[in-house]
């Protein structure tokens, strides 16, 4: 009786596990989708972060698909002149090291 007990609670954790695993961002591709809806890596002149802003200077703003960034979950962006900064709160520090590795 007890044995049955233990595998049911066996399989619950896997099953837990599992769920955690998928739920998890794949941040390589979510800078791949981020530099796309920048408007490429050409447009883009520099980024950095700033605590949960992502600061990005472009060539040409008009290139920047703020709706999908938005849709990628930023919290909120901000365009003065051919800057951008976007709020993507404890990501934006993940975003930024996986963009270095592309560029």
């Amino acid at each position: 009786m007890i044995w049955e007990y233990l595998i049911i609670i066996v399989i619950l954790i896997i099953i837990a596990l599992v769920i955690l695993r998928t739920k998890k961002k794949d941040f390589k591709l979510e800078a791949n989708k981020l530099i796309e809806y920048l408007g490429g890596s050409a447009n883009i002149i520099r980024y950095e972060v700033n605590n949960s802003r992502f600061v990005v200077s472009l060539h040409n703003v008009e290139l920047v698909d703020k709706e999908a960034i938005q849709k990628m979950g930023a919290q909120g962006i901000v365009e003065i002149d051919n800057e951008l900064k976007i709020i993507f709160g404890d990501d934006a520090k993940q975003l930024k090291k996986n963009i270095d590795d592309l560029r």
